[in-house]
């Protein structure tokens, strides 16, 4: 019988899990998870889903906590202009959940509140590897649950946030990954 696969970017995100299913850890950003993700899938045996767990910054004041994400954008990806230039739709939002937090993926750990409050307007948490890990995962048909915790504001804060906020982040996804 296919068990899930649990997708995190980092060790220190998963540095709590203490699980009997396997873990597979990508790398930081859209390209090493996507890389990652489509290996693993390539290869046998295929999970029955992936669930995607890792820290994520709050675009929005007063996010906190753990959330399970509704759908996933890409921030740093022109699809607009693309679309105009081909006539195709490239980086179209994924839907992963009837209900849940936006959230919106790029290769750009978001600490500048200009850029956190442009995002904003359009979800709730940013991360760098979740819309990576959800298409992978699509091309090959696979459902997905992704997991955020909040560790930091997106601000200037937000690296000497995440750096000291990791190991209550790994807590927080191993207790919700253990309640699942």
């Amino acid at each position: 019988m296919p068990e899930p696969l649990v997708v995190v970017a980092l060790e220190e995100e998963a540095a709590h899990l203490d699980i009997d299913l396997p873990i597979l850890i990508t790398g930081v950003g859209k390209v090493n998870a996507a890389l990652a993700v489509t290996r693993r899938l390539a290869s046998a045996p295929r999970p029955s889903m992936i669930i995607n767990l890792g820290t994520a910054g709050g675009l929005r004041p007063g996010l906190s906590g753990t959330h399970e994400i509704g759908s996933v954008i890409q921030h740093d990806f022109d699809s607009v202009s693309i679309e105009a230039l081909t006539g195709r739709r490239y980086g179209a939002a994924i839907e992963l959940a009837a209900q849940g937090l936006v959230l919106a993926t790029g290769d750009v750990f978001v600490s500048d509140p200009a850029v956190r409050d442009r995002l904003a307007e359009d979800a709730h948490l940013v991360d760098m590897e979740g819309y990576a890990v959800a298409a992978a995962a699509a091309a090959f048909d696979i459902p997905v649950r992704m997991v955020k915790h909040v560790s930091d504001d997106a601000d200037h804060s937000a690296i000497k946030s995440w750096t000291s906020t990791i190991a209550e982040s790994s807590r927080a996804l191993a207790a919700w990954l253990a309640t699942s």
